[in-house]
């Protein structure tokens, strides 16, 4: 299994008013993340931002050569932790970065922003 990077935009609103005494929603979503626990061959990584501004809470999943990237955005960070790391271990399983589509937690499915061909 080769190692992948799971990129958490920290400075998505996800929609709602900037409160300076809270936390963002987008580090709410990195910080769970890393409090869950990541599955096997999955890093993360925290950036300030991803220009998904419309489509907050957003991430990245990103390989090596020859592996395809994604964007997904709309996230919960009270909800969908919990699915971001069984599609980001499925992700994690595969040659190419291409998930079975029936194997796809439903947030991935429904979520996606953007789907990048690999590198050459």
């Amino acid at each position: 299994m080769a190692e992948i990077t799971l990129t958490v935009c920290t400075t998505c609103r996800a929609g709602l008013p900037d409160l300076p005494d809270a936390p963002r929603p987008g580090a709410r979503l990195h910080d769970g993340i890393a409090r869950a626990g990541l599955p096997e061959g999955v890093r993360l990584r925290a950036v300030e931002c991803l220009s998904a501004c419309s489509r907050g809470c957003s991430l990245t999943l990103t390989g090596g050569p020859g592996r395809w990237s994604y964007v997904y955005g709309d996230l919960d960070p009270e909800t969908d932790i919990p699915e971001i790391l069984r599609g980001a271990a499925a992700y994690a399983a595969t040659r190419d970065g291409i998930v079975p589509w029936r194997d796809r937690p439903t947030i991935f499915r429904k979520q996606s922003i953007a789907r990048i061909p690999p590198q050459e």
